[in-house]
């Protein structure tokens, strides 16, 4: 059973460090193969195929290894917990109360109450200092800067802001009307790749219609430009089908690739025995259309009559990070998992990425979602995280200003309030380091026109640029 070993979190007042090797995004067990043995025969019905996602919960009656023990040996009938003495042996009780233990430690050592006392952090090879671009957002959702080093960015409570170089908000008028309730608003912005001679903006959302007094809301793009302090020449290009009454798993984000290609996400709306494994709808997917909104003649299930044409891929829950690697010319994608396996995943033409048939989590209520990790025909992801860290944004570092970091991919976690490295070597991630550790619900990572890497985060909403000292 393959896990996730993290390592120990360095703090100090500007040190904010933490390294870890990965051996093919899958680092070694930290229990020995008959302790697991022992959880699956015994455990995992009821708490799921891995250890370290069930252990991811308020402890009622304690989590001291004696504590565990004691749950263990004597149970809680009345609360559905049976008692395991007579059945397992003492020794293999302990062993499997040490298990437990370490996973709770793994778990535990993202939980950092400390706030940073400097704008400075210190990472492997690199120093970098926070650079305010612009404050007082609810939730700074999308971010792209103009070729004149302008910035446009998105605040999920339904605002386009224009940011100059003196750092003044304007905010941009005429953007579609978003439902900014749930996980809803406006969402994701992304310039045409020939932005500086059509002038084309692109924007997702969350739409929304009533029919008979229920609101149903749904993923929407729309394309248009902007004149003066307006938003004009507005046009949809895409409407996810169909219409539900959940207001979360948006998906939403937006990207080109070198063929001129629009990528983009939309997530399964919290529905996932309905919409992911099926293709006669567009919710849980990955779409690949043109820039104008038409489908592409190659795209997999283009020629089956019962299946959405700008299906790309599918099989996936809720993708809130999407990002060109131009140095494979392939499509990078992240995703949050229930409790636990939250995923990295590499795009690929027609390919079942498997939730919730196959997944590395468990159920908000911990109870299993499926009893299996892996299936032929799906595919296994890049990385998974347990515990989840709830991801969000993604840009890989293609800048001279940040060598030792070039070539990395970053990734935000909105739980555990940092920014998260991943190292590639081959295009394989090898291992990953934790930065700016408890900055804050960190939203987006971009990469700027200006060579600066960009991260937004909530709770204020800001926007920062990281500069390199």
């Amino acid at each position: 059973m393959a896990k996730k070993l993290l390592p120990l979190l360095i703090i100090s007042s500007i040190l904010y460090l933490n390294f870890i090797p990965t051996n093919n995004s899958k680092t070694p067990s930290i229990s020995d193969p008959k302790t697991e043995k022992i959880y699956t025969q015994y455990c995992s019905s009821c708490h799921g195929e891995k250890v370290e996602a069930f252990v991811d919960r308020t402890w009622k009656h304690g989590k001291s290894k004696a504590e565990i023990v004691a749950s263990i040996t004597n149970g809680y009938v009345d609360l559905g917990m049976p008692t395991w003495k007579a059945i397992i042996d003492a020794k293999d009780i302990d062993k499997l109360a040490e298990l437990i233990v370490k996973n709770i430690a793994n778990v535990d050592q993202y939980k950092v109450s400390n706030k940073p006392t400097s704008n400075i952090f210190k990472s492997s090879g690199i120093t970098v200092s926070l650079d305010t671009i612009a404050t007082g957002f609810e939730s700074p959702w999308g971010f792209a800067q103009l070729p004149n080093e302008q910035y446009l960015i998105t605040d999920r409570a339904g605002v386009l802001y224009l940011v100059d170089n003196n750092r003044n908000k304007t905010i941009i008028k005429n953007t579609p009307k978003a439902l900014a309730e749930g996980q809803g608003g406006l969402l994701d912005i992304e310039l045409h790749p020939n932005f500086s001679d059509n002038g084309w903006i692109y924007l997702s959302y969350s739409k929304f219609k009533e029919e008979n007094g229920t609101k149903l809301t749904t993923t929407a793009i729309v394309r248009g430009r902007i004149s003066g302090n307006e938003f004009t020449e507005v046009e949809e290009i895409f409407e996810a089908q169909p219409y539900t009454k959940t207001k979360h798993h948006y998906g939403s984000r937006l990207v080109f690739d070198k063929q001129g290609y629009l990528y983009f996400t939309v997530g399964e709306r919290g529905m996932e025995t309905v919409f992911p494994q099926n293709t006669d709808n567009d919710n849980g997917k990955i779409h690949r259309i043109y820039d104008d909104g038409s489908i592409p003649k190659d795209n997999p299930f283009v020629n089956d009559t019962k299946s959405r044409g700008s299906i790309y891929s599918f099989g996936h829950r809720n993708p809130q990070g999407l990002t060109l690697n131009k140095e494979t010319g392939e499509i990078w994608e992240h995703e949050h998992g229930p409790r636990g396996g939250d995923e990295v995943n590499i795009a690929k033409k027609g390919a079942n990425f498997g939730w919730p048939v196959i997944s590395y989590g468990i159920n908000y209520d911990g109870k299993p979602i499926t009893n299996i990790s892996q299936k032929e025909g799906m595919e296994q992801p890049e990385l998974y995280w347990i515990p989840s860290i709830a991801p969000s944004g993604m840009a890989f570092v293609s800048s001279d200003k940040y060598p030792a970091w070039k070539g990395s991919l970053m990734v935000g976690s909105l739980r555990f309030n940092y920014l998260n490295r991943c190292i590639i070597k081959n295009n394989k991630i090898v291992g990953q380091e934790k930065l700016l550790v408890n900055v804050g619900r960190m939203r987006n990572v971009e990469m700027g026109v200006d060579g600066y890497l960009y991260v937004s985060i909530e709770n204020p909403g800001t926007v920062f640029r990281l500069r390199p000292n």
